[in-house]
C-alpha cells in the first residue's frame, strides 16, 4: 500500500477535505503544523510532500538565506488556492482603544501574513516601534491568543477571522489587494503535489458553482468548530471574487507583486525579478 500524500497546514483545509469527500484527492493526510518555520522545516527534510502557505514563506525558503531557517531551496508554487479568505487586522474583543504601544501577535516577525499586519497598523497611524511584535505561530495558536487577552490584535483569516468577530473581536483593517493568501508548494517538480492541484482545482470549480454547499458548510462546522451560521458566511467568503478562492489555481503576477513588494518594504528579499517560472511549478494546465 502507498503512503499518503502529506500536506502541512496551518489551520484545517476545507477545500482539502472538501475534495477528500468528493473522491477527487486519493489518499492525502492533513498534517497541522505549529508555525511557518516548522511547516518548511518538515518539507525541507522530507516529513511533508508538499504544503497549504503563504506564498511569501515560498519565496522567503527559495530566495532569503536569512529566512528562519537560514537555509534555501528548490521551493515552487504548484498552485494558487485562494486570495486571503478574509485576511485582516483583529483587535481583541472589548471597548475599542489605541494599539499604540501594545503587543501585535504574528506567526514570526519576518513572514507574509506579519508584513501584512505592519502594513494594516500603518494605514491605522502606527510605525514599527509604536508597537510591539510577539511570534504565538499558526492561525488557530493566534485565534486563541488574542480571545485570550495575550495580544491587543494578530491577522485572522480562513474561519478563525469569523469565529473572532462572534466572540467581539473588532475588525480593524484588511490587505492590500490584489493579494494571494494561500498556495500548494512542494520542494522540486512533484507529480504527485501537481495532481493534487488538479484535484483542488476541479473541487474550487464545484465550490463556484454552488455544487456542494452542503459538503463544504458540513466540513467547515466540523473542521474549523463554526456554527452552522457563520459556516454559511465561510462558504460565501469561499465564493468571494476578491478574497475566496482562486478559480483555475492561476498565480497572478498582480497578486504575487503585492505579496513580494510587502516583503521588500517590510523585511528582505533579493533585487531583481523573483517571480518567474523557477518559483512557479504550474505544470501544463497551471499558468501565470
Amino acid at each position: 500500500m502507498s503512503e499518503p500524500l502529506r500536506v502541512g497546514v496551518f489551520s484545517p483545509s476545507v477545500l482539502l477535505r472538501t475534495a477528500r469527500r468528493l473522491g477527487l484527492a486519493g489518499d492525502v493526510a492533513e498534517i497541522s503544523v505549529a508555525s511557518s518555520p516548522a511547516q518548511f522545516r518538515a518539507l525541507l527534510r522530507g516529513e511533508l510532500d508538499a504544503a497549504l502557505t503563504s506564498p511569501d514563506n515560498v519565496i522567503a525558503y527559495r530566495y532569503v538565506a536569512a529566512n528562519p531557517l537560514g537555509r534555501t531551496a528548490d521551493v515552487r508554487i504548484v498552485s494558487a488556492v485562494d486570495r486571503g479568505l478574509g485576511l485582516a487586522l483583529y483587535a481583541r474583543p472589548g471597548p475599542a482603544s489605541s494599539l499604540k504601544g501594545e503587543v501585535m501577535g504574528v506567526d514570526v516577525p519576518d513572514s507574509g501574513f506579519a508584513f501584512a499586519l505592519y502594513a494594516a497598523l500603518e494605514a491605522l497611524g502606527l510605525r514599527p516601534g509604536d508597537y510591539r511584535v510577539t511570534a504565538l505561530g499558526s492561525t488557530p495558536r493566534r485565534l486563541e491568543a488574542l480571545l485570550a487577552g495575550d495580544c491587543a490584535a494578530t491577522m485572522l483569516n480562513a474561519g478563525a477571522d469569523l469565529r473572532a468577530a462572534d466572540a467581539g473581536a473588532t475588525r480593524l483593517a484588511g490587505v492590500p489587494r490584489p493579494y494571494l493568501g494561500t498556495v500548494l508548494c512542494a520542494l522540486g517538480a512533484a507529480p504527485a503535489v501537481r495532481a493534487l492541484a488538479a484535484a483542488l482545482r476541479e473541487t474550487t470549480a464545484a465550490i463556484l458553482a454552488g455544487d456542494v454547499d452542503d459538503v463544504v458548510t458540513d466540513e467547515a462546522v466540523t473542521a474549523l468548530h463554526l456554527r452552522p451560521g457563520t459556516a454559511a458566511r465561510y462558504l460565501q467568503r469561499l465564493k468571494h471574487p476578491d478574497e475566496g478562492l482562486v478559480a483555475g489555481g492561476r498565480a497572478d503576477l498582480e497578486s504575487l507583486s503585492t505579496v513580494l513588494g510587502l516583503r521588500r518594504r517590510y523585511g528582505t528579499a533579493p533585487g531583481g525579478d523573483l517571480l518567474t517560472p523557477d518559483l512557479l511549478d504550474l505544470g501544463e494546465d497551471g499558468g501565470r
